[in-house]
């Protein structure tokens, strides 16, 4: 960072510093909600207590990284507790889940929610202040893009990933080589208890067929990146896994079990997920949107490169990540929903300003919203 950035940085952040110390207290809770950097008592930081371990969710990371490292760890508790008391009592006493190097400041106190909540401890606009000039790189300007944001979320959706695909790894990885074969891995708890009508069994994602289109390097075993990449088989680039999910694809959709996908089965289903796709991106393109009537039949015929009337798994790779959208989609997802929110000015981009007037949209995941009537319910949105 240039030294007239650095002196931006501290002359803007003295300037916000000296304005929310001697700013007059709010008078309404309505004030207090939307523009306190403290919480006090109408709004209790709350941490997220469930958790799903299946591969295929997306949960919404949270903004600040502080944040996320709680329930990081809170998570990992939870899932030795499940996988690892339950199904491996034997490793009920070795160490805890990666990702425990160091002892934090928050884990002084009894819960780490007492910690967000002790305002000399954790203060919302402190924390927006320290993070802003992590996020306004590119360029360093002054303001926070769309695509300055995305990109924040997804170093910290790929941070998230990679720490359950090491914590998956470490538990699978019998004779721990680093390395995981077909015979060492096996369906975990969930997919066991839940029976053949689960997408797992359906989609055969525990099968042969998808180890080995993970296999990138074909030598029968699959390493770290190999094994991120069977569990999240929509963010590979290896195109014999995306060719395996529009296999699965197939398979899912082929009613009539002649291996391929007719006119009525792409309609009903795949048609209106790609449809739905992009009307929820909605800064992109929608080509099939703007084709005369019966657009459906219009992207069939694009997607029918043979022009035999049918679909086959090659053909629908065109349309995979719409049918399985990758991490940068719900990465771009949040930051859309986080601008519209706090964009005061309505310039597509934020200022620190706009981002301290604004704290609940970055911190609206673990408010409770028990506590108040507006809708701060930011994981409703991503679900």
């Amino acid at each position: 960072m240039s030294k007239a950035s650095v002196i931006l940085y501290i002359t803007v952040g003295i300037l916000v510093l000296f304005l929310v110390s001697y700013s007059p207290k709010k008078n309404s809770d309505h004030d207090h909600h939307h523009h306190g950097g403290g919480h006090g008592q109408h709004h209790r930081l709350k941490l997220r207590s469930s958790f799903n371990f299946k591969p295929t969710r997306h949960d919404p990371i949270p903004f600040d990284p502080l944040v996320a490292d709680m329930e990081r760890r809170r998570e990992d508790k939870e899932w030795e507790r499940q996988h690892i008391d339950h199904s491996h009592p034997e490793l009920a006493t070795h160490d805890p889940a990666p990702g425990h190097e160091s002892q934090p400041e928050w884990e002084d106190f009894m819960d780490a929610e007492d910690y967000l909540n002790d305002e000399e401890k954790f203060n919302v606009t402190d924390r927006l202040i320290s993070l802003f000039p992590k996020l306004d790189v590119s360029p360093t300007d002054g303001f926070v893009t769309e695509s300055e944001l995305t990109e924040w979320n997804m170093q910290s959706s790929a941070k998230e990933v990679m720490h359950r695909t090491q914590r998956d790894m470490d538990v699978h990885d019998r004779n721990k080589d680093g390395f995981i074969s077909f015979s060492e891995y096996e369906p975990p708890s969930w997919v066991r208890n839940s029976g053949n009508d689960s997408f797992g069994y359906n989609m055969g994602w525990w099968k042969e067929e998808h180890f080995n289109a993970s296999d990138a390097n074909g030598d029968g075993l699959l390493n770290l990146t190999e094994f991120n990449d069977f569990l999240h088989p929509a963010d590979t680039k290896n195109h014999e896994l995306l060719l395996w999910l529009c296999k699965e694809e197939v398979r899912e959709r082929d009613s009539d079990k002649d291996g391929k996908i007719g006119f009525e089965e792409f309609y009903h289903g795949l048609f209106d997920t790609v449809r739905n796709y992009e009307e929820d991106n909605h800064n992109a393109t929608h080509p099939y949107h703007d084709l005369p009537e019966d657009p459906a039949k219009q992207l069939f015929s694009q997607l029918d490169k043979d022009g035999d009337g049918y679909l086959s798994d090659v053909e629908l790779l065109p349309i995979i990540s719409k049918i399985h959208p990758t991490e940068h989609y719900y990465a771009k997802q949040q930051a859309d929903y986080i601008i519209s929110q706090a964009d005061s000015d309505k310039d597509g981009r934020l200022t620190l300003a706009e981002m301290i007037e604004h704290p609940y949209v970055f911190y609206s995941a673990i408010f409770n919203e028990d506590d108040s009537d507006d809708d701060y319910g930011f994981h409703d949105e991503f679900r």
